[in-house]
């Protein structure tokens, strides 16, 4: 596959005055409030944020605003905890150096690519050359604004497993290969990675190589060593896992988290599913990236329906039985931003809005070890806090219609007219 990097209209998109980088003391007051998936909905609810935490939570008539306090109208719009996008890369020349943008320039691009559609924590599952550790100690310095950011640094490809379509991106940046061939380097290399300040491991137990070969599966030691090395670190491992080899792979080195669906398999059993549920992964569907890929190829109407019929029916038997479930969209390897179709598209695989809010939310937080200060609007708690324009209950679709949103307090994006 090749790759379209180009952001020629990043120039539309709307700056953030430097002013709102400042966290605020907030009050949003008469929003739809859910504070968590599985919470009462709060019809008309205020949210009262100091020094970047949320300080009370509850119906508009018995909390008290502070005086002094911007207040931002909630009327007609929902309140939700800040998004997490647990797939994402930073692969575009704007985003894969972001040490040498300027950070007006910077803003406009992660604006645009991740927080204008909600996204206050992502998990970068593979960049090359540093570049998500760089994208995030920009922000934690305040040099630019963005989410909080998670990453697995370089992936791990099998021997002689670069796949196709990233070839000439590591060609282009003169990057190292990042094939490993035995457990010792593996588990070497994993170990640097981790110890330099990656939150996990990311491997690839199915490389598409294209041609005869097509799919080359990972040594199931190799893929081991690597998984081994972050499970000691307390990180979790997430896997491309391609087809039912890479599947396997998956399970027997003990993989947390499978990257994507496998439609090139077909539907999903129930015995794979139970071995999926009984092994503890997670699943990130990236729905999305199967039909933007497929449709950038020209590919027949037919095998694009086939495709996601597959990975709608392996979303919907893993949810079913009980699996977990990440929202994830693969983007800035795909340069689809709007999030409109991946909602549309897991709620086609059977996932009702409080389902998927927990894909967004609960899930990730708990999966990633930050449950007791994200994922949820409680006091307390880190606040993130997206504002919607209109009610995912009434319209999956109003998930990606994004007025307003806060990390840490600290205002990331806010729509053209929306409340100050």
């Amino acid at each position: 596959m090749t790759r379209n990097r180009r952001h020629g209209w990043l120039a539309c998109v709307l700056c953030i005055a430097t002013g709102l980088a400042q966290a605020q003391d907030v009050a949003i007051v008469g929003a739809r409030v859910v504070p968590a998936p599985d919470a009462e909905v709060i019809a008309s609810g205020t949210v009262v944020v100091r020094d970047g935490r949320i300080v009370a939570v509850g119906p508009s008539n018995r909390i008290d605003v502070p005086d002094g306090i911007d207040v931002i109208d909630g009327n007609g719009t929902t309140l939700l905890a800040g998004f997490w996008n647990s797939h994402v890369h930073f692969l575009t020349p704007d985003m894969r150096e972001p040490a040498a943008i300027p950070p007006d320039a910077l803003d406009a691009s992660l604006n645009s690519m991740l927080t204008r559609w909600g996204f206050t924590t992502v998990f970068d599952i593979s960049s090359i050359g540093g570049a998500a550790a760089a994208m995030r100690a920009r922000i934690e310095t305040g040099e630019i604004r963005g989410p909080d950011i998670l990453y697995v640094d370089t992936p791990f490809f099998p021997e002689g497993g670069t796949p196709s379509y990233v070839r000439d991106l590591f060609e282009e940046m003169q990057a190292p290969s990042a094939e490993v061939a035995t457990a010792d380097e593996a588990r070497a290399r994993a170990a640097a990675q981790l110890a330099a300040g990656a939150n996990g491991v990311k491997l690839f137990a199915g490389a598409i190589l294209g041609g005869a070969l097509d799919v080359l599966p990972m040594d199931v030691e190799v893929a081991r060593a690597i998984v081994e090395e972050a499970h000691r670190a307390g990180k979790p491992a997430f896997a491309h896992p391609t087809n039912v080899a890479g599947l396997e792979v998956s399970l027997a080195s003990g993989v947390d988290i499978l990257a994507h669906t496998t439609p090139v398999s077909g539907p999903w059993d129930e015995a794979l599913v139970q071995r999926l549920r009984e092994a503890g992964m997670a699943l990130t569907p990236t729905l999305t990236l199967f039909d933007h890929e497929l449709r950038r190829e020209n590919a027949p109407q037919e095998v694009i329906d086939r495709f996601l019929g597959a990975a709608t029916q392996q979303v919907r038997v893993f949810h079913a039985a009980g699996g977990d479930i990440l929202f994830g969209t693969d983007v800035d390897f795909i340069q689809q931003y709007d999030t409109r179709l991946e909602f549309e598209l897991l709620q086609a695989s059977g996932l009702d809005w409080r389902a998927i809010l927990a894909t967004l939310t609960t899930t990730p937080a708990r999966r990633f070890g930050q449950g007791d200060r994200k994922g949820r609007i409680a006091e307390g708690l880190q606040a993130d806090l997206v504002l919607l324009d209109g009610d995912p209950a009434d319209d999956v679709a109003a998930f990606s219609r994004v007025r307003q949103v806060l990390r840490a307090g600290k205002v990331l994006h806010r729509a053209e007219g929306g409340a100050p």
